[in-house]
């Protein structure tokens, strides 16, 4: 299974070897252990449950669920898969050794927040002018309607909460990979801060 936990570190470049410069981010990364095996069978879907960190002050229900796999977890996700892999049970770790250079990826993180933010910043709407007669108007919404239906539909394009969303960035490329420090570096942009968790999820 093509599938690891990690923090991200923050983005680098790295020399390829036809010599062009590669921007990457770089992912501390695994080993995750499995803590659960679900099937259809038993569960009515597959999925592999991983466990990645090492966590203080677990509570009662997450040490006795974890306790078979020999871990304390800081992080647990699950991942769905379409078919479960051979020899994959409890207790069973994965690390960085899974991907090799040149697969391709999908990286999960939460974006970084931006607070409470304006339509403009938010939705790119172009504002109000600032001559003619205007006052304080450049970066105001404009009108939500007139009369009917006398409420704001949902989802209308508003000011509101920005950011601190989950996120996913499909087909990147792993351009590095370090077995001995668990890091991998992959092509491009991976969303979220420097130290959020990351979920990367192969192809195959």
């Amino acid at each position: 299974m093509k599938a690891l936990l990690g923090t991200k570190i923050g983005m680098t470049q790295i020399i390829g070897k036809d010599g062009v410069a590669v921007p990457v981010t770089l992912i501390q990364a695994g080993p995750v252990t499995v803590t659960q095996v679900k099937t259809v069978e038993t569960d009515g879907y597959s999925a592999v449950q991983v466990a990645y960190g090492e966590g203080k002050n677990l509570s009662k229900a997450v040490a006795g669920h974890t306790k078979p796999a020999g871990s304390t977890p800081k992080h647990i996700r699950e991942i769905r898969v379409a078919e479960l892999p051979d020899g994959l049970s409890v207790g069973s770790t994965i690390d960085v050794t899974t991907f090799e250079i040149g697969d391709i990826v999908d990286a999960t993180g939460t974006s970084k927040g931006k607070g409470f933010a304006g339509p403009v910043k938010r939705h790119n709407f172009g504002g109000g002018r600032a001559s003619h007669g205007a006052f304080a108007y450049e970066r105001r919404p404009g009108s939500i309607g007139s009369m009917f239906p006398q409420k704001v539909f949902k989802g209308k394009r508003m000011a509101g909460r920005m950011g601190h969303d989950q996120v996913t960035v499909k087909n990147l490329v792993v351009s590095y990979v370090d077995a001995e420090n668990n890091l991998i570096g992959l092509r491009g942009a991976v969303p979220g801060p420097k130290k959020g968790l990351i979920i990367i999820g192969g192809k195959a």
